[in-house]
């Protein structure tokens, strides 16, 4: 069962695609995080999520938010995936142990060995605002995103 709204995020450290720690606590106490989980780097649905995410930045930065991205890839995978679709935050790889902070979070399809697509809305204080999941063909909508930030 996924993470619910009122719940405290559990803080994680991952490492993004260019091998550096990332931990949600560092971003917490200044920043809101919109974390989106996602089954794999290019594959159709997973990029056109991942370049609106991109193309809208500014939506979350003007709301003082922060992006982190999550999959099951490895940090080679993901590298090559950024510089290819010219992604500038941080995609986080949750590759080693094997989708660990994706079951953390309640996201993980044990059947396929990946993350759902999984969207968790973390204030400030660390607590999940908002949140939806989404089967594997399913895009999310951005807007809802900003619209739960709007709520804060």
């Amino acid at each position: 069962m996924a993470i619910q709204v009122g719940d405290k995020a559990p803080d994680f450290e991952l490492k993004d695609n260019h091998g550096a720690p990332v931990r949600l606590s560092d971003h917490l106490g200044q920043w809101n995080v919109v974390l989106v989980f996602y089954p794999f780097a290019f594959t159709g649905v997973c990029t056109g999520e991942l370049r609106e995410l991109r193309d809208n930045l500014p939506l979350l930065a003007d709301r003082d938010t922060r992006l982190l991205a999550v999959s099951n890839d490895s940090i080679h995978t993901l590298r090559v995936f950024a510089e290819q679709e010219d992604l500038e935050y941080p995609l986080l790889s949750d590759f080693w142990p094997h989708g660990e902070v994706s079951r953390a979070y309640g996201v993980f399809d044990e059947g396929k060995g990946c993350a759902v697509r999984g969207t968790f809305v973390i204030d400030r204080e660390g607590i999940v605002r908002w949140t939806v999941v989404n089967a594997l063909p399913d895009a999310r909508d951005l807007n809802e995103y900003v619209e739960a930030l709007d709520a804060l």
